[in-house]
Parts: structure tokens; C-alpha cells; sequence
């Protein structure tokens, strides 16, 4: 296939991959491509104000969809830019394709200076992304994509980033349409497999842990849940795999007293592809079951955080129906155990969150099944986003993995361009939201349905309460924040603050109710505290 440019080539395999919707900034070291998706009818570009923001855009564009996004961004700096994003990507293994600029092909290498260039742009990359790769002809250009493109939606995938020499994407394209093969999913060792099998018949008290993993395995994870009667515990990522209002579903709780006591009587346990993070583990001291089942596509996860008697290194929606054949029911009370738990330790959280709690409540009855909530890293989404409002669908789980501050604007942005017809809700901190202020001239711009709901307390909470746990002192936690009102008009955006908790549900109907965009401010100081404060799960020495 011949080309007269590199931005055909790209708009064609973009829509080859079901993509229509590109993020990113425009440069002189990518303007083809970036004229050539907003000249394509069947695609959208939006234009973001950070390079990070396109590739968390893109992120959560494919996480919605359960698919791949876009992200275009120049070079250099542009790419050193969106780098912090494409940690968190590779962190959560999702696919994304970001294409950034060269200088001319000639001159890679050479350290002339020309504008935008980097020492080792493609090493900075690498380090960064699942695939990382260099254009080096017109010819190459359709292979390198479709490689590219196929080691993102691979299992466990990640980002892949191709750089694209300027003079190559405004040459002349030459495709073959040939792409080297890759290599097949892991398939696990049989003898481990059959003593797993041989494990889990055994079991009368089974627990299932589900991380990010099992969200390409839903059903299979569903009939191996039913067929046991186990409860289920999940990873902050592996929520959704079964809709939360399952009544097995105990969902993000493991470090509770309830969730450690079932973990604690538990006598075998499967997980699901978690990486048990720090965070979901107590800072690691969290106590398994020694019977531990674990299934994963990364080799590398088998028994790196907790030993595991059979590790199966194989894709879960191959694995997990083989368990299901060999599983036996549990116990009738260990099954009714695992419901009180899961009402407990909701109705602890409730409690606990104090007058945030209405805002939870609202959000779960106004939101369509299946609705997308972007968390950022906040105390609101910390606390109770990542655990009490539910979610039915993994498609629908989108927070920063990797624990960055800040990305949870551009995400719900990607989000609702994934999802036009749906409406997306965005929990964030005001200091969070101020890492990427500029994002919300796109949310003005592209005016998609998203309810941005900023969780105001002038500063960094959740340091703040640590300091106030651990220290005496009080450092670099109280900021500066803006009148959200007076930021909302000038931005063209509509307004609405909550102040009570009485106003909650009104507000939160309207603005989802809304066909664009809304900015709610929750005033926390006058909306009042919560009844346990919250402090992450961190080793900090105390004076």
C-alpha cells in the first residue's frame, strides 16, 4: 500500500485498530500526523496542554473502551514530558500508543542541537514502555506501528512508543503490510497445573483474589467464584471483574480486621493476576494463606511478594476453567461468612467517612450502571472511591496505578471521549487538580459529559495527616487554592458547590444529569471532617 505521507499510513491503522479519538500537541516535529487524523472525518483530535495529559487521556480512552488509545506528542522535551504518564501506563499494563517526533533521520544521534532533540530519546523510552522502537525508513513505518500496536494489546501489554523521524513522516509511505510475529500467550507447567487442581478440590474455606489481570477474564472468574462458594477479594485494579453487588464480592478490603480474619481462616487461595502492591498489602504486612494458587502472565510475579505452592504462568482466561473443573463447594457457613464480611466492613466505611459519605451515596444512585468514575490520588478516592462506590465493570475503573498525583482530569477527559454517550464523573483533591490546571481550557474546549468533582481542603490531605499522625512538624502541605467558582466562569464551565451534606444529592444529580461539562467544588471545611481520618499504609519512623 502506498502512502503519499506518514499521516495516512497513521490515520489508517488507527482506524484499523478502532480508534477515533487522538490526544496530544501539536509540533513541527509531528504536524503531518497531526493534520492528517484532524483532516480524517472519521477521527477526532483533541488537543491537550501537556504532553502528560495525552498520554493519560489516551490511557483512559483505552481503559474504557478495553481497548488502545492514542497519544501524539513532539520530541525531546515533548517525550520527556509525557514520560511520568507512560510510567503509570506500563505500571497497569495498558495499551497505548505514543507516537512521538524526530529530529531528521540523517542527524539522529549526532547531538547537533536542533530543536527538541535528546541525548538517547529511544533509551529514555525504553525504560519507560513495554515496546519501544525507531522509524528508519518509509518502508518501515507500517511494520513498526502494527509491532508496536500489537505488543501494547499483548498479555500483560503496556505503552509502546515509536519515534518517527520528521523527514520520514513527510516522505513518500511504502507498506507491505508484514509484521513479525509474536510470541503466543505462556501456557502453565501441566504438573502444576494438575496439583492446583488437585489443591483446590481439597478446599472447603476458599478466598479468591482478583487484580487487574482478571479483567479480560470475567466470565471465567465469575463461574470459578460460583462454583466454590469463595469469597472474593480484590486488588485495587481487579475491582469490577464481578459487578460489586455480587454478594461473594468482598472487594478491596483485605487489610481490615474482617478481611485479615477470612485471610487468616482461609485454607486455600487463589489469585488472579495482583502484583500485590503496597498499598492493598499493608505495606507487606498483610498475612497469606501458605495454600496459595497464584495465576499471572508475568513470569517475573510468581512468588516475588508472597510464596505461592503452584504459580501458573498462563493467561487467566485459559487457566481459570481448568480450576473451575476440579472445583468442589464450600463449606454452606464459610460462603454466609464471606456475605457479613462483605456488608461489615461497607458498613465501617460508611460510618467512618462521616459526612462524605453522602457524596458517595449520591454518586452511586445518580451514575448509570457501568459509568466511568476517574479517581485521582486523593483522600476522598483513597478512603472510599477505591472501595465503597461500586464498581460493576473494569472498563469503569480508572485511577492511576502507579500512584502519580495529578493525572485524574486528563484520564476522565479521555474516558468521556471514549464513552461520549455515558456520563463520567471525576474525583479529585484541589492539589492534585493544580498539577494540571490547564487541562481544564480542554475540558472547556472539547465540553464532553463529565461531572468534575473537586474535593477542596487547601493543600495535600492526605500528607497532612500523616505529619499530624507521625511528626511535629507541618511542611509543604498547605497551598495556595484558587476560587473554583471564579476559575469555572472563566473557563466557561458551570459551577456548583457542596457544602453539606444535604446538598449532595442534588447537585450531583444535576451535574450528571448535565449533556456537558460541570466543575462541583466539595467544600470540606465547611462539609466537616471525617469521622477517622485517613493516613496511607506507609512505614514512617514516629518521634
Amino acid at each position: 500500500m502506498r502512502y503519499d505521507h506518514g499521516g495516512g499510513l497513521l490515520t489508517a491503522h488507527l482506524k484499523s485498530l478502532g480508534v477515533d479519538t487522538v490526544f496530544g500537541i501539536v509540533s513541527v516535529h509531528n504536524l503531518p500526523l497531526v493534520e492528517a487524523v484532524e483532516a480524517d472525518p472519521e477521527l477526532r483530535f483533541v488537543p491537550v496542554r501537556h504532553e502528560a495529559s495525552a498520554v493519560n487521556a489516551a490511557d483512559a480512552y483505552g481503559r474504557a473502551r478495553g481497548s488502545i488509545g492514542c497519544a501524539l506528542t513532539s520530541t525531546g522535551t515533548g517525550a520527556g514530558n509525557a514520560a511520568g504518564s507512560l510510567i503509570e501506563a506500563l505500571s497497569s499494563g495498558t495499551a497505548v500508543l505514543h507516537i512521538t517526533g524526530q529530529v531528521e533521520s540523517a542527524y539522529l544521534g549526532s547531538g547537533r542541537g536542533f530543536i527538541h532533540e535528546t541525548k538517547d530519546q529511544l533509551g529514555m523510552l525504553a525504560a519507560v514502555s513495554a515496546y519501544a522502537a525507531t522509524v528508519t525508513s518509509a518502508r518501515d513505518a507500517g511494520r513498526v506501528l502494527r509491532e508496536a500496536s500489537a505488543a501494547a494489546l499483548a498479555v500483560p501489554g503496556g505503552p509502546a512508543s515509536v519515534e518517527w523521524p520528521i523527514d520520514l513522516q513527510y516522505a513518500v509511505q511504502e507498506d507491505d503490510g508484514e509484521t513479525a510475529p509474536l510470541a503466543g500467550p505462556p501456557v502453565p507447567d501441566p504438573s502444576e497445573l494438575a496439583a492446583a487442581r488437585e489443591l483446590l478440590a481439597s478446599a472447603r474455606r476458599p478466598l479468591i483474589w482478583a487484580g487487574g489481570g482478571a479483567s479480560t477474564a470475567r466470565e471465567h472468574l465469575l463461574a470459578l467464584l460460583e462454583a466454590t462458594g469463595a469469597g472474593l477479594l480484590t486488588s485495587n485494579s481487579g475491582r469490577g471483574a464481578v459487578p460489586e453487588d455480587h454478594d461473594q464480592v468482598v472487594g478491596n478490603f483485605a487489610t481490615t480486621p474482617a478481611g485479615r480474619a477470612l485471610l487468616a481462616d482461609a485454607d486455600v487461595l487463589v489469585t488472579v493476576g495482583t502484583h500485590f502492591r503496597s498499598n492493598e498489602t499493608a505495606d507487606y504486612g498483610l498475612r497469606l494463606p501458605e495454600a496459595h494458587i497464584q495465576i499471572d502472565a508475568d513470569a517475573a510475579a510468581l512468588g516475588r511478594v508472597y510464596p505461592a505452592r503452584h504459580g501458573l504462568h498462563g493467561d487467566a482466561r485459559a487457566v481459570l476453567p481448568s480450576l473451575t473443573g476440579a472445583a468442589v463447594r464450600a463449606d454452606a457457613h464459610w460462603t454466609d461468612r464471606v456475605r457479613r464480611v462483605r456488608d461489615e466492613v461497607r458498613a465501617a466505611l460508611h460510618d467512618g467517612i462521616g459526612p462524605q459519605a453522602a457524596i458517595c451515596d449520591a454518586l452511586a444512585a445518580a451514575l448509570p450502571r457501568g459509568s466511568v468514575v476517574a479517581r485521582d490520588v486523593t483522600i476522598p478516592s483513597s478512603s472510599w472511591g477505591n472501595r465503597l462506590l461500586p464498581v460493576h465493570d473494569p472498563r469503569a475503573n480508572v485511577f492511576p496505578r502507579g500512584g502519580g498525583i495529578g493525572q485524574g482530569l486528563a484520564m476522565g477527559i479521555g474516558a468521556a471521549l471514549a464513552r461520549p454517550d455515558e456520563p463520567t464523573v471525576v474525583i479529585a483533591g484541589d492539589g492534585g487538580l493544580a498539577v494540571h490546571l490547564g487541562e481544564l481550557l480542554t475540558l472547556a474546549q472539547e465540553r464532553p459529559r463529565l461531572t468534575l468533582i473537586v474535593f477542596n481542603d487547601g493543600g495535600y490531605g492526605v500528607l497532612r495527616n500523616m505529619q499530624a499522625t507521625y511528626t511535629e512538624r507541618r511542611s509543604g502541605v498547605d497551598l495556595f487554592t484558587p476560587d473554583f467558582a471564579g476559575l469555572a466562569a472563566a473557563c466557561s464551565l458551570p459551577y456548583a458547590r457542596i457544602g453539606d451534606a444535604s446538598e449532595a444529592a442534588k447537585v450531583i444529580d444535576a451535574a450528571v444529569a448535565s449533556d456537558g461539562p460541570t466543575l462541583v467544588e466539595v467544600d470540606l471545611a465547611a462539609l466537616g471532617p471525617m469521622k477517622n481520618p485517613f493516613t496511607p499504609p506507609v512505614k514512617i519512623p514516629a518521634r
